[in-house]
């Protein structure tokens, strides 16, 4: 006898494999000195928290996730156990992108109000940026709080606004999954297509993560257009290190 698994709890679990599954291929890819924004020893010295910590807070914040996910569920579920139908890719297409500006508009004005009040700052925000070097696996280390007003909260908004079907949510959050990992993967590595689709990407986003661009490039996962309109979009430059590997620095600094 066949067990149906439903298009909810797929969209709430899928993601979640995603991220370890994706973010692990860059771990055993974080070797590639050539390729990285930052050396191991840098990794090593400047990040201030253990990678055993941090996998511990993406568990606590993924539980959350699933939580929220779950309840969002049941809540605008009708009760018959049937799955909505689909709607043409034209329309899945629409409500991708539309996901994908709530999304975006969600975090950039979240994120940017986090670093802005100092007390959301040293009590919530300074957590995520104890990864000074960022990798894969780190991507979701939040606070739990941050986590759920950022990424779940915004993620449910994302999906309430656009329409999808939690069947087309299962591919939009595990998008969104694979881009938030790859922006925090520290790697640059050649022919990836993310990086030909978006110029939000690991250099960019690493930019924000070192001191000099704290107050600048806080769009994430997908697009830089609230930067570029609101004046906190800092360009950079990929410069190769004599240590090898690359580095992204920045080509004008605003005080």
């Amino acid at each position: 006898m066949a067990f149906a698994v439903s298009d909810e709890l797929l969209g709430t679990f899928v993601p979640i494999a995603v991220y370890w599954i994706y973010s692990g291929i860059y771990v055993l890819l974080g070797d590639l000195e050539k390729y990285r924004l930052h050396t191991k020893a840098e990794e090593n010295v400047k990040n201030i928290v253990s990678k055993s910590t941090v996998v511990k807070g993406v568990l606590v914040q993924q539980a959350f996730q699933i939580s929220v996910s779950l309840l969002l569920f049941a809540v605008i579920s009708d009760g018959s156990g049937i799955a909505k139908p689909q709607p043409s890719f034209l329309a899945i297409i629409v409500q991708f992108l539309v996901a994908m500006f709530v999304l975006d508009t969600w975090q950039y004005f979240m994120h940017r109000y986090m670093h802005i009040n100092k007390f959301l700052y040293k009590h919530i925000h300074s957590k995520h940026h104890t990864l000074v070097v960022p990798y894969a696996f780190g991507a979701l280390f939040n606070h739990p709080l941050e986590g759920l007003l950022l990424d779940t909260v915004g993620g449910a908004l994302a999906f309430l606004v656009s329409g999808m079907t939690p069947r087309t949510g299962i591919f939009f959050f595990s998008f969104a999954t694979i881009k938030t990992v790859d922006d925090h993967c520290g790697l640059w590595l050649p022919g990836n297509p993310l990086h030909a689709l978006f110029s939000n990407n690991s250099a960019y986003h690493d930019v924000h993560h070192q001191l000099y661009g704290s107050k600048y490039n806080f769009s994430q996962p997908f697009f830089v257009m609230w930067d570029r309109i609101l004046g906190t979009y800092m360009p950079y430059s990929l410069e190769k290190r004599k240590e090898g590997g690359l580095e992204a620095r920045p080509i004008k600094h605003k005080s």
